[in-house]
């Protein structure tokens, strides 16, 4: 039987324990407008480029991983790296070459453990 799923990612889910102060991170993070919250507070649809979506998602505790939610691109890892600390996010580890991408990961204001990647040419 041939699988009815479809092989594209609808959206991404990031648990959040105050709204506010994680739409204000993002916000800086992404250099973009941050809506307003819907589903009384709980939910803030974040503009993404492309078919996947990112929500700020406040309806459940918050429960860290060891492994990073997702990661973005990036054409500059180092000043992305620079950025990052401008803006004084946690940064967990540094620039790391793994091959064919160069990673970078951090935590947001919740302790989620996010991640930003650069193809190695």
């Amino acid at each position: 039987m041939t699988s009815p799923i479809q092989r594209r990612i609808g959206c991404v889910f990031i648990p959040v324990s105050d709204m506010e102060r994680a739409r204000r991170w993002y916000g800086r993070l992404l250099d973009l407008p941050i809506g307003e919250a819907s589903h009384q507070g709980k939910i803030v649809d974040l503009p993404m480029d492309g078919e996947t979506q990112l929500i700020l998602d406040g309806h459940k505790p918050v429960a860290n991983s060891c492994q990073p939610l997702f990661f973005w691109w990036t054409n500059d890892l180092k000043e992305t790296y620079r950025f990052l600390q401008s803006l004084h996010v946690d940064i967990v580890t540094p620039i790391e070459d793994i091959g064919s991408v160069s990673t970078l990961t951090f935590h947001d204001p919740d302790g989620n453990l996010l991640m930003i990647c650069e193809r190695n040419e």
